[in-house]
């Protein structure tokens, strides 16, 4: 039995909410609307996410460490 984490729940979670966008020049953004500043670049729609997953978990434990309050998330936050 595998054992599952609130704080990997509330990435994977986070990461189902995300938005993509391919831009002009062939690239791609990607943001989570409920997580306000986290938003990646990459080349590819794979590199875009896995610097999106990156970035959001930076920004949670710079939040954590800073006091913020997580946004509830699919009601884990």
């Amino acid at each position: 039995m595998a054992v599952r984490y609130i704080l990997s729940e509330y990435v994977e979670q986070a990461m189902a909410h995300a938005v993509y966008d391919k831009l002009d020049d062939g690239t791609f953004d990607g943001r989570i609307p409920e997580c306000k500043g986290v938003i990646a670049f990459g080349t590819t729609l794979r590199e875009c996410e896995d610097e999106l997953r990156s970035t959001l978990e930076d920004w949670i434990v710079v939040g954590l460490k800073l006091g913020h309050v997580l946004p509830v998330i699919d009601n884990i936050g």
